[in-house]
């Protein structure tokens, strides 16, 4: 059973992810020096999970949009970036709104996405020691 899960785990969505977190954990200790502020570190790890589930999301679309005709799949994966930055924009304005988090650092944590595409080398000799993906 064991590697029946890691046949669906597609190595590089879980390279981003982790190195994504990884990414946040480090943000947070930075954070943790400078601040106790706790809307600091609720924006921090609510950016963290938009930036994973941003990166799922863009997995799933890229995926789909492989197996369509080009036309088509210019549309869905257009589409679903749409509305990828739709959510984004819409948590952003909340957290902005509402006070309960930093919506400055809630952005920092989705830009570990970004982050962690440049960390893939480092996070693939990781997950593939640790974790044998």
């Amino acid at each position: 059973m064991e590697k029946n899960w890691k046949k669906k785990i597609d190595e590089t969505l879980f390279d981003l992810c982790f190195g994504i977190f990884l990414y946040g954990i480090v943000c947070q200790i930075v954070i943790l020096f400078f601040s106790r502020e706790p809307s600091y570190s609720i924006g921090l790890w609510i950016g963290i999970l938009l930036g994973i589930l941003g990166s799922i999301h863009m997995w799933w679309s890229l995926n789909r949009g492989l197996d369509m005709a080009s036309k088509d799949a210019m549309k869905t994966v257009g589409a679903n970036s749409i509305v990828r930055y739709f959510v984004l924009v819409a948590a952003m304005a909340l957290l902005a709104v509402s006070g309960f988090a930093n919506p400055l650092l809630a952005f920092l944590g989705y830009m570990g996405m970004k982050v962690s595409a440049y960390m893939q080398p480092f996070t693939r000799k990781i997950s593939f020691k640790f974790f044998k993906i």
